[in-house]
């Protein structure tokens, strides 16, 4: 049973997702499908290639992974589909796919533009369920990337904000916040001393934000604190709260950790 997983905008109070799962699942039947997340904010590209970057290497080998945040749907942008060493990726050609594809050997890229394996006609508005959904669905049959269109040698990258590190401290930024308001940054846990933590101190604007701790309650109910989240970077977090809203962070918000 090939797997297939799922990681777009549409959100599930409407008929969009279960109609892509209701196209798969019409061209192979034994496809296993997985939502990643369906929440992701209207059009927020760069939020959907984290929480794809995040998520798809925990997935089986063979996965085809499909993510779709395409503000561009109806207009003459590419869809592509990617194979790697371990996993397939299908997306629009805006960025989305390259920040998984940081870490994957490519092996093969194809702009998907064989009609014979879309959904007849194509609506302007829902390439999700007309092409995204049947190429996957497809591709799980075991249909050759081959086959769905021209190779192609490069796709849209989204520039990876790296942050700078220093002796004494390294200047990142955040970028995702997820539904707790963890302000996840850019500052992989790699890469911070291993004296660092915890110990370490948090700067916004220049100002003592918190210091880094090993948990949530390591520090009081309702006091801030950095942590290493689950996707390995770390995370400015309230105990008990929503760390975003209270202190208003967002996409871009600048983090200095500083060494003590």
């Amino acid at each position: 049973m090939a797997t297939i997983s799922l990681t777009t905008d549409f959100g599930t109070r409407d008929w969009f997702v279960g109609t892509m799962k209701g196209v798969i699942l019409g061209i192979n039947p034994r496809a296993g499908i997985v939502d990643v997340v369906h929440e992701i904010p209207s059009g927020d590209v760069r939020a959907a290639a984290f929480a794809l970057r995040a998520s798809y290497h925990y997935f089986p080998k063979g996965t085809v992974h499909v993510a779709i945040v395409d503000p561009g749907v109806g207009s003459n942008r590419r869809v592509i589909g990617v194979r790697t060493s371990s996993y397939s990726f299908i997306g629009p050609d805006n960025g989305l796919l390259s920040w998984a594809l940081r870490n994957e050997t490519i092996k093969e890229i194809r702009s998907l533009e064989n009609p014979k394996y879309f959904l007849q006609p194509i609506s302007r508005t829902f390439h999700g369920r007309d092409i995204f959904a049947p190429v996957a669905a497809h591709l799980s049959r075991g249909v050759a990337l081959k086959n769905f269109g021209p190779s192609l040698t490069q796709f849209l990258r989204l520039p990876w904000p790296n942050p700078r590190i220093r002796d004494d401290r390294i200047e990142g930024q955040v970028i995702y916040v997820d539904r707790f308001g963890n302000a996840i940054t850019n500052i992989e846990a790699a890469s911070i001393k291993e004296s660092g933590t915890p110990g370490a101190c948090i700067f916004l604007e220049g100002k003592r934000f918190c210091r880094v701790g090993l948990f949530y309650q390591s520090v009081p109910q309702g006091k801030p604190l950095g942590i290493i989240g689950s996707s390995g970077f770390l995370e400015l977090s309230v105990n008990g709260g929503n760390a975003a809203q209270e202190f208003r962070l967002g996409t871009g918000t600048a983090v200095t950790l500083r060494y003590q």
